[in-house]
């Protein structure tokens, strides 16, 4: 009976290993979406619920293509832990809608049911899935008990749709209430396979910015945020992060951490990163009292973040401060300190290039102020004028 019983044993094992491909190649996984998490206050809540016994879907703008994907959410700002029931994925359509055969469900340690505790996040399981490069994707949420004030990213510019109770695939999605605020969902990733071929990885940008790279000025549901059209530029080849914050500051104040708190989890925390844009600054100088002491404070966060990103093997590019001329934060002494960031930028040799979008972007008549057709507010873009910032440095970076 014992020699019956090892020999059952050893055939369990030779029919595992026969079960896995000899020719399996390993897997590493880059990120193809992201977005920064931020506290949130009552006033980014939806008005109805705080999400607990209700479903939310989320759409969003993808960067890689892939055949297979896991995604991460995020609870780092709760005071609570959030219980999830289970999260579908499809490729989305008009609206709510979605297309319906590509629905999947996600699992998280072979349950689809999963609880975040505060200050934590989770990764799901890896799932196949055929993302295209560039889709939009639909990300379904039912969730259980959930906490007063969610984890989100606040300027989604990305309709998020709530109804009430659970929700599956195939039943109609019965909207109670639109919010432009994404919730919990922090990063998708795809695979890679490791061939041994010498085959390089794809490229994985990071954006790091405030609501210039978030998009304020730019079209609700178009995805036409620079880092858009800079992914498209690139025609989904390479993978684009946009880590960008409304009203963000870099060394201190403004909303949600500054860039010098965040900036490892945001970006270094990233999967698969390989070369980073620095692109912040302009509110900390809008919002300054002491111009000059400022401008030497940025200097100061952008060699930080040199070093902490060449000390992972990483490249970085400084990204110039656009013109705000006409705004309410200029003065001669905000302007004063802009110039001296930017020269910084420019010729100090520490950033590993420079993405000058200030000589782009700038009226050559009166170089203090945006292009009349390109700006929204005098310091924000237009959508026009995101079109041109991404095209360009989309090209800008081929040529790297």
């Amino acid at each position: 009976m014992k020699r019956i019983a090892t020999s059952l044993i050893i055939m369990l094992a030779a029919c595992s290993l026969a079960a896995k491909p000899k020719d399996a190649k390993p897997q590493t996984f880059v990120a193809t979406w992201a977005t920064a998490m931020e506290p949130t206050g009552q006033g980014d809540m939806p008005r109805t619920t705080n999400l607990s016994d209700c479903s939310l879907r989320e759409i969003v703008h993808v960067s890689l293509g892939g055949e297979e994907l896991r995604l991460r959410f995020s609870n780092v700002f709760g005071s609570e832990a959030v219980e999830i029931k289970s999260v579908f994925i499809a490729d989305a359509r008009d609206s709510s809608d979605i297309d319906v055969p590509t629905a999947r469900y996600l699992t998280f340690g072979g349950q689809r049911a999963v609880s975040i505790e505060a200050g934590a996040a989770v990764v799901s399981d890896v799932l196949k899935y055929h993302l295209r490069p560039l889709q939009r994707l639909s990300v379904t949420i039912s969730y259980g008990k959930a906490p007063r004030n969610a984890t989100s990213h606040r300027g989604s510019r990305t309709t998020s749709y709530i109804m009430q109770g659970a929700v599956k695939p195939k039943q109609q999605y019965a909207t109670t209430e639109r919010v432009d605020h994404w919730y919990n969902l922090a990063a998708i990733e795809v695979a890679v396979e490791e061939n041994g071929t010498g085959a390089k990885k794809p490229e994985v940008v990071a954006v790091l910015g405030n609501s210039i790279t978030d998009g304020r000025g730019s079209t609700t549901n178009a995805q036409n945020r620079w880092t858009d059209a800079m992914a498209e530029q690139l025609q989904g080849k390479v993978g684009v992060l946009n880590l960008g914050i409304g009203g963000n500051c870099v060394v201190r104040g403004g909303l949600s951490q500054p860039a010098l708190e965040r900036f490892d989890r945001d970006v270094l925390g990233q999967e698969g990163v390989s070369t980073v844009i620095v692109f912040e600054g302009v509110n900390d100088i809008g919002g300054s009292s002491h111009a000059e002491q400022t401008a030497k404070e940025l200097i100061g966060a952008y060699e930080t973040f040199i070093r902490k990103a060449h000390e992972r093997g990483l490249k970085i590019y400084g990204a110039t401060i656009l013109p705000f001329g006409n705004n309410s934060y200029w003065s001669y002494f905000h302007e004063a300190a802009r110039a001296t960031v930017n020269e910084w930028i420019r010729t100090s040799g520490k950033f590993d290039g420079v993405l000058d979008f200030d000589q782009l972007m700038r009226d050559l008549e009166h170089p203090t102020q945006l292009r009349k057709e390109w700006q929204e507010d005098w310091l924000h873009p237009n959508a026009a004028g995101y079109r041109a910032m991404g095209e360009f440095a989309g090209e800008w970076l081929r040529r790297q």
